[in-house]
């Protein structure tokens, strides 16, 4: 069956096979053997974690994709829905890592459910839009650190693994495309509220060239005497720590 690319599922197929090893041998099965693959595509990666020793559930949107997949793969787990709409408590896997070669248009939006299912994912290895993953692990008092750093670096640890030009994908991307790992460390309670810590990021990053006195200025407490030396401050300089403090007082 001959699989073309569909536009409005973001589709750029890899087709580079040491990359899509590399990909698969950067999970660290010693931390979970449960993995889903999201939007195998046809199936490149797969190829690679099919030959470890692991419990493996492929989620994909595409019909057409998954038929390839069952022509390619015997027994394989094949869920046919859309990974933004999936409940993943519904799955059978108590904890589990993830992995794929993501939509760079939904990217975004599959790290926030990540974030709704942090306390179940042990790890993501995943492919995005180059821009993208720098921004997940850029640090504070960087131009690229913003919402998506915070958000994510106060759940897990980062790392950026390699980058992958466009050439190495089926239509060819016009941007660059890095993979990284995102490794869950042992934070369970991060000491405020997660719905009121999310708010305060966004707020701060809202107007990032504001200072935060601004930027925040329709939460309460600003004047807090514990926030006198934040609020001279613009977002990118504070850390996780600091949006802490913050989210606890203002809330």
């Amino acid at each position: 069956m001959i699989l073309k690319a569909k536009k409005h599922f973001g589709q750029h197929f890899l087709i580079n096979e040491n990359i899509a090893n590399n990909i698969a041998e950067s999970l660290n099965l010693n931390i979970c053997k449960n993995i889903i693959e999201i939007g195998p595509g046809k199936g490149v990666l797969t190829k690679y974690l099919i030959q470890k020793n692991a419990n493996i559930k492929l989620i994909e949107i595409d019909i057409d994709c998954i038929n390839v997949i069952k022509e390619k793969f015997e027994n394989i787990d094949v869920i046919h829905n859309d990974f933004l709409q999936i409940n993943l408590s519904e799955i059978n896997f108590k904890e589990y890592s993830i992995i794929g070669n993501f939509p760079y248009n939904i990217s975004s939006q599959i790290l926030f459910k990540v974030l709704e299912n942090r306390n179940n994912i042990r790890e993501l290895v995943g492919m995005f839009q180059k821009e993208v993953s720098d921004r997940i692990c850029s640090k504070p008092k960087s131009k690229k650190y913003g919402i998506l750093s915070v958000l994510i670096q106060a759940y897990f640890d980062c790392e950026n693994l390699f980058n992958v030009s466009p050439d190495n994908f089926h239509p060819i991307p016009k941007v660059n495309s890095s993979v990284i790992r995102l490794s869950r460390n042992e934070v369970k309670d991060l000491g405020c509220d997660h719905d009121h810590f999310i708010k305060v990021v966004k707020g701060a990053f809202s107007q990032r060239r504001k200072k935060l006195k601004n930027a925040l200025k329709n939460f309460t407490n600003l004047n807090h005497v514990k926030l006198k030396h934040l609020m001279s401050k613009r977002a990118e300089e504070l850390n996780v720590s600091d949006f802490i403090k913050l989210t606890n007082i203002i809330s």
